[in-house]
C-alpha cells in the first residue's frame, strides 16, 4: 500500500471507480469513518467515475471470461471496465485480482508506451 500512496500522491489528476466508493464505504465500521473517507476523496480532490452502459458491459466480458478460471469478482470487473474504459492506470494493493486482463494498464505491472502519472484510476482493494 506504501507504493500506492507514494503513486497517488505524486498524482495530480487523481480519480476513483463508483465502485470502489461503495466498497469502501461498506466496509467502513462506522458513520465517522464514511465522513473520513468522503472528507481523503475531497481533500486530495478525487474525481468519482460512474459507471456506463459500456463499462457494464466490458465488465460483464470479464466476468464470462474470467470468473470461472481465475475468480474474478463482479466489484474487481467493473473496477477494472472503469479503468479501461476511461484510459487510465489502475493502482491497487491486490494485482492478483487484476493482472489477467491484458488490456488493463495497472500500476507497477504494466507500462504502455503512453503511460501518464496523470491519469490514475485507483482501486483499493
Amino acid at each position: 500500500m506504501k507504493r500506492a500512496a507514494t503513486l497517488i500522491d505524486n498524482t495530480t489528476e487523481r480519480a476513483i471507480s463508483i465502485v470502489t466508493l461503495m466498497e469502501l464505504l461498506q466496509y467502513a465500521p462506522s458513520k465517522l469513518f464514511h465522513k473520513q473517507i468522503r472528507g481523503f476523496l475531497l481533500d486530495y480532490n478525487f474525481k468519482v467515475l460512474p459507471l456506463t452502459e459500456n463499462i457494464g458491459h466490458r465488465a460483464s466480458i470479464y466476468i464470462e471470461e474470467y470468473s470461472l478460471g481465475a475468480g474474478m469478482r463482479v466489484g474487481d470487473a467493473l473496477i477494472a471496465a472503469t479503468a479501461v474504459e476511461t484510459g487510465q492506470e489502475l493502482i491497487s494493493g491486490n494485482k492478483k485480482h487484476y493482472q489477467i486482463i491484458t488490456e488493463l494498464m495497472l500500476a507497477g505491472h504494466c507500462y504502455p508506451i503512453h503511460r501518464s502519472a496523470q491519469n490514475l484510476a485507483i482501486a483499493i482493494g
